[in-house]
């Protein structure tokens, strides 16, 4: 498809969006392939990162050049591959990559044959550390459920019908010293793609069944330290209901905070695989929704074993999660607590450091108004003095009357000196409360 779609008519551009051809080719990215019977299906899922998937992709590649077969486009995450009586189904998802090999060779007995990869049927490189292996059996109809029913462990053996009664499906879950769990898929009247569907639909139930249930050690590990965590804030609350001092209360302080930085910690490690065990169990009961099962005998569902199994282990993940939001909210409620406590405390200081500057401010202006009477008291006396040096010498060129004594001229200047006293100290204060408005305004 090109890029823009113009009409010859008229001048009309539809301009695709950049991810559209993207988004219409996600849903056939992964097809169901037709499987016949008697087939005999093998199914591995390695977990994967990211530079795991970059050496798997080469390491395809290398593999497809030996066989002299294509191999997969550049940004493929599905492949198909036809190795003479093998075929390989490859697929990469998020955190895993799986390789499934099927073949009809010797499948009309189920688990009659050893492990393909011990005994060298099949040989690849794996992509990462194993996580799920799955044997599928694809039968017909000529074998009886009582006799296949002799494969499975009969106390966690499953029985349904699925497709509205086209097949049945038989498993047990059990992986014996930790090889395959098996399946054995019993065709009655469903066609060979009904019944590729049906094959694929049973390796995503255990595959997603297995990722799911990765969260469920790392939630019994942190167990222990979310209930020591609770603890240490029972005593830091209890220690905060009788703290006394300031002192103690830095301390609490500083305990709350290193327990918020633990649980975030935990929080923070734990996250990803918990949403990641969600979303794998919703993957799991949507497939098993799809299988449309049906109760065909005194046997157990896969939704009834699964329920009674897996679910108990995703709500104990979910238990974990829920604990450490409220370990954590509660610990950031004690800290906001904590923290108000001390803003009062500090508060109250600053209130009563307040009062005493006030104090001694009012104490300072007293200090500076009596200074200033001191002042204008000895500024008077001085000129007074410089008023009699006046008065002698005016009286020794005898421009005072002959009646008036130099003392009493100098006494007579007393008041004027006062009033030039009080006038000048009155300018300095003006000027000095204007220059501190000036400051302020500044």
């Amino acid at each position: 498809m090109g890029n823009t779609l113009k009409s010859s008519g008229k001048k009309t551009m539809l301009i695709n969006h950049e991810l559209r051809k993207a988004v219409l080719e996600e849903l056939h990215a992964r097809p169901f392939l037709p499987v016949s019977t008697p087939r005999r299906i093998y199914h591995y899922a390695f977990t994967t990162t990211h530079d795991d998937a970059i050496r798997d992709r080469i390491n395809l590649e290398a593999f497809a050049k030996e066989k002299h077969i294509p191999p997969p486009p550049a940004n493929a995450k599905f492949h198909y591959f036809t190795l003479n009586d093998w075929r390989l189904r490859w697929e990469q998802h998020t955190e895993f990559t799986t390789y499934t090999w099927s073949t009809g060779l010797n499948a009309h007995i189920p688990f009659e044959h050893d492990d393909p990869v011990t005994a060298g049927e099949v040989n690849f490189l794996p992509p990462g550390k194993l996580i799920a292996a799955t044997q599928i059996a694809v039968i017909d109809q000529t074998q009886t459920i009582d006799k296949l029913a002799q494969f499975f462990n009969p106390q966690s053996l499953c029985v349904i019908g699925v497709d509205k009664g086209s097949a049945e499906i038989l498993g047990d879950f059990y992986a014996e010293n930790c090889t395959y769990t098996k399946f054995i898929l019993r065709v009655l009247d469903a066609t060979p793609l009904e019944a590729g569907r049906l094959a694929q639909r049973i390796l995503e139930i255990e595959t997603y069944r297995t990722m799911a249930l990765l969260a469920l050690p790392l939630a019994r590990d942190v167990s222990p330290q979310l209930r020591k965590m609770e603890k240490e804030l029972t005593d830091i609350t209890h220690a905060l209901s009788t703290a006394q001092s300031s002192r103690t209360s830095q301390d609490l302080l500083k305990r709350l905070s290193d327990l918020l930085a633990s649980s975030e910690a935990v929080a923070t490690r734990t996250a990803f695989r918990f949403s990641a065990s969600r979303a794998y169990h919703a993957l799991v009961n949507n497939r098993l929704a799809l299988l449309e099962e049906i109760k065909t005998n005194q046997y157990p569902t896969l939704s009834n074993f699964l329920n009674t199994r897996l679910n108990p282990a995703i709500e104990t993940c979910n238990a974990i999660e829920k604990r450490q939001h409220r370990l954590s909210t509660d610990v950031e409620r004690a800290t906001n607590l904590m923290r108000t406590g001390i803003t009062l405390e500090m508060e109250k200081q600053n209130s009563k450091l307040l009062d005493d500057m006030n104090r001694r401010t009012r104490l300072q202006m007293r200090l500076n108004a009596m200074v200033q009477g001191i002042s204008v008291a000895a500024l008077a006396y001085y000129l007074t003095g410089l008023f009699s040096y006046i008065a002698q010498g005016l009286k020794d060129v005898q421009l005072l009357p002959r009646s008036m004594s130099a003392e009493t001229a100098s006494a007579l200047g007393l008041p004027l000196a006062v009033i030039i006293s009080w006038a000048f100290m009155a300018r300095v204060r003006y000027l000095s409360r204007r220059a501190a408005e000036e400051e302020n305004v500044e």
